[in-house]
């Protein structure tokens, strides 16, 4: 394995490719008592057209097929994994995002028991006509609880109110319509493709011996085949590069009203040289303007326009990038209005080097202090390896990071043309 260094954390993480594929991070800290263990695959509810393996042919699959194939996962033949895992003392979850489908579990106990466990249910898919019309009906109520959450729906009204054609704007959990087209078949097809272990990556964290769950995964892995895969193409549709819609309203049963600013990012942001610094400042910048201490949340306060803090969301990936901040409020259109024109604002006022050392140095702290987080530090690690980063960098980026830099930056993330607001208002109004 190769031994790789972390700056300025002092310790030291391991990292081996195996014959098959499978990208495994070992992260062994004697000192804490608890192991996290994260099994994922590059694989996300935006993955809906892409070539099957061993065909050379696009095909296209029913909406939030990522993740009823998450939820399938742990049914076997001969009964529920989370028993397993709840044997050993392990708790044990999984989650489908837009990029990702991720099976994991902590434990103080059994360690390697419960590593043994993940690597085999998920790669050991089974799916029958039955089973598989069975679940249906519980996604269903999962579809139809979530479009009763005023925030789930602003979240997602405001995606689809910047994305016109690409699949992030579909719900990660698809439409009841769309799960009930999927068949068995599907889910083998899907499993085929994206579950093969050169998608994917095992990243284990805490008390454990190095050597010991190296050979583990290792003899793991030599037990089982895998047909060779060649590299999977995905299609995300075209895109432009302004928002889909400047303004989106949704009525809802709802006392209280909702509004989301979202901010759509430009493909040329999203490269793999200039991700991990705009993630970066972008981060600063929402926590220096929007976080309950930062510029703008007193004004907003004191106007009336937001009820507690606001919701601050960021995500950038290779194919969509966007940046959101939201609240409950009484007066949404004002409240959308006023956030618009602060980032207006924002391009036009330059950082001021006082503002900019402070951040810098809050950011660094908190860097620091995610390192002593198992669960943030691995899904960090992962986030940024299937996009081909190396997360250790992180460090690097943030002490080289100029004021010029940031303002250079803000000068080119704020466009009115790739801005839009989503409102939540009640029912008759």
């Amino acid at each position: 394995m190769n031994k790789l260094t972390i700056p300025r954390v002092n310790e030291h993480m391991y990292h081996e490719q195996l014959d098959n594929g499978l990208d495994v991070f070992l992260y062994p800290k004697e000192e804490v008592e608890k192991t996290f263990a994260i099994f994922s695959t590059k694989y996300g509810s935006i993955d809906q057209t892409f070539t099957p393996l061993n065909s050379s042919e696009m095909t296209t699959v029913p909406d939030g097929i990522a993740h009823f194939l998450e939820h399938k996962m742990f049914e076997k033949e001969d009964g529920d994994v989370f028993q397993h895992f709840s044997e050993r003392g392990a708790s044990a979850n999984a989650f489908t995002s837009f990029t990702q489908t991720a099976y994991l579990f902590s434990s103080t106990s059994e360690v390697k028991e419960n590593v043994e466990t993940l690597l085999d249910f998920v790669q050991d898919p089974y799916f029958t006509e039955e089973t598989v019309e069975k679940e249906k009906g519980i996604i269903e109520q999962e579809i139809k609880m979530y479009d009763d959450q005023a925030d789930w729906r602003l979240f997602f009204g405001t995606i689809g109110s910047m994305f016109e054609n690409h699949p992030v704007r579909v719900d990660i959990a698809g439409t009841v319509d769309s799960i009930y087209s999927i068949t068995h078949e599907d889910l083998y097809t899907c499993y085929e493709t994206f579950y093969h272990p050169s998608n994917m990556q095992l990243f284990v964290i805490g008390n454990f011996d190095l050597e010991e769950m190296r050979k583990l995964i290792h003899d793991n892995q030599d037990k089982k085949s895998f047909k060779a895969q060649s590299e999977i193409k995905r299609e995300f549709g075209s895109e432009k590069e302004q928002v889909y819609q400047k303004e989106e309203i949704i009525h809802m049963p709802v006392n209280t009203p909702k509004c989301m600013v979202g901010i759509k990012e430009k493909p040329d942001h999203l490269q793999r040289d200039v991700l991990l610094k705009n993630d970066l400042v972008r981060d600063m910048l929402l926590d220096l303007y929007f976080s309950k201490s930062g510029y703008y949340y007193e004004e907003l306060y004191q106007e009336g326009l937001v009820i507690e803090s606001l919701r601050l969301e960021l995500v950038l990936e290779d194919s969509f990038g966007f940046s959101a901040i939201g609240a409950s409020t009484m007066k949404p259109k004002g409240f959308g209005q006023k956030v618009k024109e602060m980032l207006l604002n924002m391009k036009e006022s330059p950082i001021e080097q006082t503002d900019f050392d402070r951040a810098k140095k809050k950011k660094y702290g908190e860097l620091l202090r995610e390192f002593n987080n198992l669960e943030g530090t691995a899904n960090n690690f992962i986030q940024y390896h299937q996009q081909g980063i190396d997360y250790r960098d992180i460090f690097e980026v943030l002490e080289n990071l100029t004021l010029d830099d940031v303002n250079q930056i803000v000068s080119e993330w704020i466009d009115e043309d790739r801005i839009s607001v989503c409102m939540i208002v009640p029912e008759g109004e």
